[in-house]
């Protein structure tokens, strides 16, 4: 990164010892709390589904934020200003269509796996289908990826060698999650939530006490870097990708991907699973203050001299190291710890589940519940091994080709995100619409992948495949995928509406007036409460425009 914090002082490292200590203790006294539940399937995967709404909010919101998240945000915004922000703020409402829409299908239908509500919507195959390409992108990607920025934080913020740094990384997080279960990860994501966003408040406010106040901030970036709506020509966010495209894949990572949904499955009720959403859908507009901003504002102390910024993104790490005192350096250092560890134990224990739930029990149903909890803990050990095998790979693959395999993901969201959707709207898709929307989804999604590799040697239409930007192709896939799903469903048998009870809005026997014993009180403050967030999102879409 360009720049070394080797030489934290002495509080600095009490700090980020102390860090490490509430960390244990928290996951020590989440696991020994729960006794009773702790060797159940229930207890392990999904906390005993006894989970608050503050808790699972800090969880969704910590775990979603990574190391890299966080240097990539400032490096991004450094380069280019705040448009990056926007996938943030539309996670906000992303995350309302998750409490109000998703959250009560899931809930009522008990599953503990993505995968597994698939089957009972569609089939088997659905699941097999979603659940493999989960584990495989969780293992080539988020594990690895994590593991990787573990062990860059290490090396470039204190001075520890790559590989130690890694292994200390996965160690520690492995150790709570694999004993922990769900439960330890929650109730550390919970922590990580305030030294994250204080260590990221720390830096935001010293930053621009240094800059001489958002006005010096403002007039020094130029209007340019404040305005989030940019030109539809725009290569990384035209805003017509960013209304109709990252609301696509934003579908997919927040409402059916089990590394956040995990979350919300552990809630005691509708009720506090949907405040856990609303309430992470206020933490989602932090993340332009203290994420994105400190970019910006590391670009205009670049600007004026107070600091040299060689690549956009030594952006964080450059203010770190030039602004904060000691103990304030110990502080940041640990919330970027906290970000990768959240990010590590959520995405070990989801993975495990899947793995658990969705393959073994799928060969050994009758396996008892010691048996599963088991499972999921070896599981746990296994991925944690493929991951750090995977690191070294890393070297031979160029880091536009590490790029490639990072998008797939949003090549292979779209139709993912068209059978949930569309699969809870409207009864008639099927079974055999839904395997046909993946498989062909799948198919166009790896031919981008393809076509972007070899872009330099197309022309034509396949140029244009190749080269058109990834939220306009997110819109075009979800389309085509669409329209597979309906048109194929249309001409095969109506599903048995009896298999459907409680999985569409059709058959959910009045799920939108009482949820489950939903209490009315709580669903008119929660109604007040999406409605002052949206209100929130509109004037800060409105103050970053036009600009």
């Amino acid at each position: 990164m360009g720049v070394t914090l080797s030489l934290l002082e002495g509080i600095d490292w009490v700090v980020i010892a102390a860090y490490f200590m509430v960390i244990f203790g928290v996951a020590f006294w989440a696991t020994q709390s729960e006794k009773s539940t702790r060797n159940t399937s229930a207890g392990y995967f999904l906390a005993g589904r006894n989970v608050g709404w503050f808790v699972i909010g800090a969880s969704l919101f910590a775990s979603n934020i990574g190391s890299e998240h966080l240097i990539g945000l400032a490096g991004t915004a450094a380069a280019s200003g705040v448009a990056v922000g926007q996938f943030e703020l539309l996670a906000s409402v992303i995350l309302l269509l998750l409490g109000w829409v998703f959250v009560p299908f899931y809930i009522r239908s008990s599953v503990f796996t993505m995968p597994e509500f698939l089957e009972r919507r569609y089939s088997s195959a659905a699941r097999w289908y979603l659940a493999v390409i989960s584990i495989i992108g969780y293992v080539l990607t988020k594990i690895s990826v994590t593991i990787a920025a573990g062990g860059i934080v290490f090396e470039s913020l204190m001075g520890i060698d790559f590989w130690t740094g890694a292994l200390v990384t996965v160690v520690t997080t492995g150790i709570y999650t694999i004993f922990g279960g769900l439960r330890a990860v929650l109730y550390t994501d919970l922590v990580q939530m305030f030294v994250l966003i204080g260590g990221s408040l720390a830096v935001t406010v010293i930053g621009l006490d240094k800059l001489g106040g958002w006005d010096v901030l403002y007039q020094t970036a130029g209007s340019g870097f404040f305005d989030m709506w940019k030109p539809m020509t725009d290569p990384d966010f035209p805003w017509t990708g960013i209304v109709f495209g990252a609301p696509i894949l934003g579908v997919w990572y927040w409402c059916t991907d089990q590394f956040i949904v995990q979350r919300v499955l552990s809630a005691s009720n509708i009720d506090q699973a949907r405040r856990g959403t609303i309430f992470a859908g206020y933490l989602k507009l932090l993340p332009l203050f203290i994420f994105v901003i400190p970019g910006v504002i590391a670009y205009s102390l670049a600007q004026k001299g107070f600091l040299q910024l060689d690549q956009p993104d030594q952006a964080l790490p450059t203010l770190i190291g030039v602004l904060l005192p000691a103990g304030l350096k110990g502080l940041v250092v640990a919330g970027l710890l906290a970000a990768l560890m959240s990010s590590l134990s959520s995405v070990f224990n989801s993975c495990s589940t899947l793995v658990t739930w969705d393959i073994y029990k799928k060969f050994h149903p009758e396996a008892s519940e010691r048996q599963l909890v088991f499972v999921g803990q070896v599981s746990t050990v296994v991925l944690v091994a493929l991951g750090l095998a995977w690191i070294p790979m890393m070297k031979f693959i160029s880091s536009q080709l590490y790029h490639y395999l990072q998008s797939v993901q949003a090549y292979i969201s779209p139709p993912i995100a068209a059978v949930f959707l569309i699969g809870i709207v409207w009864r008639r898709v099927n079974a055999q619409g839904a395997i046909s929307s993946l498989i062909a989804g799948f198919v166009l999604g790896m031919g981008r992948l393809a076509a972007e590799l070899c872009k330099d040697t197309l022309t034509g239409w396949l140029y244009w495949y190749a080269d058109i930007n990834f939220l306009h192709f997110a819109v075009l896939l979800f389309i085509v995928c669409s329209l597979i799903l309906i048109i194929v469903s249309l001409m095969t048998p109506e599903p048995d509406a009896k298999k459907l009870v409680g999985l569409t809005f059709s058959t959910a026997d009045g799920i939108s007036g009482s949820q489950k014993g939903a209490d009315n009180t709580w669903l008119r403050k929660d109604a007040w409460l999406s409605v002052v967030l949206l209100t929130c999102l509109g004037l800060i879409w409105i103050y970053f425009s036009n600009n």
